[in-house]
């Protein structure tokens, strides 16, 4: 009888995002006649497009058994830089030389603006011993700067036609940031699952010493990681960009509470080494779900920011309530 329970409550903790997000859909269909339909469905897939670039990321790095605080800070960066890139262009006035960028050639400067920082994150956490807390703090602070210096506080706007379309364009009747998303979320499962790097990643959260005495070059994986998560920050500032068709030196603020929510709560372990980027995705869904949900019940933002603390907080309790059933 008492072993049967605890493979009930073992059942119950394996599909708790998938029960979750059940319960909150039946919920708000009761709440708001608008929930249940096309068109606030794939606002809702819209709206967590760039959350879930980030989210993967992070799932990446807090499966190591670290964490990235820098991530809306990356994102707000990588966009303005290549709004800016995009716009402006560089000038060289002692040559009297301006370089001017192809909406292609913006984009990779984007992607690689956060593929350094994410780079810089890994080397600061490896070569020099920081906490990954408070090397991510640091660059958080760092990027926030940096944003302000690049657009001198100011909005770029007017970035065109062709760059709207990562944002704003649809591709047999889906959002581009639907399929970009997608995209993402099948290549890293491949990763995870299938490959050898997944298996280090998962190697070095369930025991980096264990990971070390078996010969992998655990800084090179740290480093490698974080810079895939300082990537997709960048991914993720590109279609915020492009959407709102401006870069916005505040951009990306509160976009690491969601994130780390996301991850939490679709499963993954913030002491490393369990988890999975489809959880990753369900815990996205959910937080899209409930922020969507809210909006339309007309609940104060202030509150809101109350509820999602108490679903972190309730998905960190079942965590640690499912490793004492193991």
């Amino acid at each position: 009888m008492i072993d049967g329970q605890v493979r009930l409550k073992q059942e119950l903790i394996r599909f708790q995002s998938i029960i979750a997000l059940l319960l909150m859909v039946v919920a708000m269909s009761f709440l708001s006649d608008n929930f249940l339909t096309t068109a606030n469905g794939w606002n809702i897939l819209r709206q967590i497009s760039v959350n879930l670039c980030l989210s993967i990321g992070m799932t990446l790095v807090i499966l190591t058994g670290g964490i990235d605080l820098s991530v809306g800070a990356v994102l707000a960066i990588s966009g303005a830089f290549a709004a800016g890139l995009l716009k402006n262009g560089i000038a060289f006035s002692e040559a009297d030389l301006l370089i001017q960028f192809s909406v292609s050639g913006a984009i990779l400067a984007g992607l690689l603006m956060g593929l350094f920082l994410g780079w810089f994150n890994g080397l600061m956490i490896t070569r020099f011993r920081i906490p990954p807390f408070v090397a991510t703090l640091g660059m958080f602070s760092i990027a926030r700067g940096l944003t302000m210096l690049w657009t001198k506080g100011f909005p770029i706007t007017g970035l065109g036609e062709t760059f709207a379309i990562i944002g704003t364009g649809n591709y047999l009747g889906i959002p581009m940031p639907v399929w970009i998303s997608a995209a993402l979320v099948t290549v890293f499962v491949v990763v995870t699952r299938k490959t050898r790097f997944g298996r280090y990643v998962y190697a070095l959260g369930g025991s980096e010493r264990a990971s070390l005495l078996s010969g992998l070059n655990v800084d090179r994986i740290k480093v490698a990681v974080y810079t895939i998560c300082g990537g997709l920050s960048a991914v993720g500032g590109l279609l915020v960009t492009s959407r709102l068709d401006s870069a916005q030196p505040n951009a990306g603020l509160g976009y690491e509470l969601d994130s780390i929510a996301a991850v939490v709560i679709g499963g993954t372990s913030l002491s490393g080494g369990r988890g999975s980027i489809l959880g990753t995705l369900l815990g996205c869904l959910i937080i899209g779900v409930l922020n969507n949900g809210l909006i339309l019940l007309d609940v104060s933002p202030f509150w809101q920011q109350v509820v999602k603390g108490l679903v972190i907080l309730t998905a960190v309790a079942i965590d640690k309530m499912s490793k004492k059933l193991q």
